[in-house]
């Protein structure tokens, strides 16, 4: 029988969920003082796990937050196997530090406490190639986040905010604009496409650097396709032909409409497929499982 989501991992141990406990003091519940990361598995592989890692440790430094990841990677994979998700199609691991448990003040602990280490591994449902197909919607909203988007904090309100209007409006994702800039979305990257050319944001500290997006990038160039990372200003999307986001549970996810507006042709273009194609492609020639197997 599966375990699904019963058993976590909290500062060295494994657990029940029900037994987790952490601190009322946790700077993580006061001051959403901490990171995160969200690591995916196809059929018990790991994809890309050490770029997660490597985005972890850049955010614990920015924070100066003292822990070591090592060793990670053997966590994972236990939270898969005591979850009985190992073989699921997709699964995915979240991994929260925070700087950990202090009495309330804003300055850094002192003497350091030690971090409060939290994860949960649950599988994942992807959508079906026919729900795919009929693309999916966003909306415009302000982008009202701090100025260091780059970093993977906890501190997520602005995110929640817009994902809310967008649930609201009857969407799917929320495109975040700032100063005139069509930026990202509420919890994945955007890229528009103008022609045959790909277009995304820098990857400035005003988004963040998703792990996807990089593989995507790879793919667009290895395809021969034009590749530009420029600011992207929000008037422009009424003359883009394809847009689509990217993220660990979003891979490639293809948007035909925005505000209620359709975007190209109103339905999903040939760019975003092909691109779709080349990230399942390189998830099976870099885990050995092939992503599309048992799609339901």
């Amino acid at each position: 029988m599966s375990n699904t989501g019963n058993v976590v991992y909290l500062d060295g141990e494994f657990l029940p969920k029900g037994e987790a406990r952490v601190s009322v003091d946790d700077r993580g519940f006061l001051f959403a003082d901490g990171v995160y990361e969200v690591t995916p598995a196809y059929r018990g592989h790991f994809f890309r796990e050490h770029r997660h890692v490597a985005r972890l440790q850049r955010g614990l430094a920015a924070l100066r937050i003292d822990w070591d990841p090592a060793g990670l990677g053997a966590i994972h994979q236990e939270l898969l196997e005591r979850n009985g998700i190992a073989g699921e199609e997709m699964s995915i691991v979240y991994l929260q530090v925070t700087r950990g448990a202090a009495p309330r003040s804003h300055a850094f602990p002192e003497p350091a406490v030690r971090p409060t280490v939290y994860a949960y591994a649950r599988a994942f449902r992807r959508p079906s190639p026919e729900r795919w197909e009929e693309g999916y919607t966003a909306i415009t909203t302000p982008d009202l986040r701090w100025a260091r988007c780059d970093l993977k904090t906890v501190a997520l309100l602005p995110c929640v905010m817009a994902q809310q209007a967008a649930v609201d409006a009857g969407a799917q994702d929320a495109l975040l604009v700032r100063d005139g800039m069509a930026l990202e979305g509420a919890h994945n990257n955007l890229f528009v496409v103008f022609g045959d050319t790909v277009v995304t944001h820098p990857a400035s500290n005003q988004i963040l650097h998703g792990i996807t997006r990089e593989v995507v990038l790879e793919e667009a160039r290895g395809l021969g396709l034009p590749v530009e990372e420029r600011a992207i200003p929000v008037e422009q999307l009424q003359c883009a032909s394809e847009v689509f986001f990217t993220g660990t549970t979003t891979e490639v996810r293809p948007t035909v409409r925005i505000d209620g507006k359709p975007v190209g042709s109103g339905k999903v273009g040939p760019i975003a497929r092909r691109l779709q194609e080349a990230f399942l492609a390189r998830v099976q020639a870099e885990t050995g499982v092939d992503a599309l197997a048992g799609v339901s």
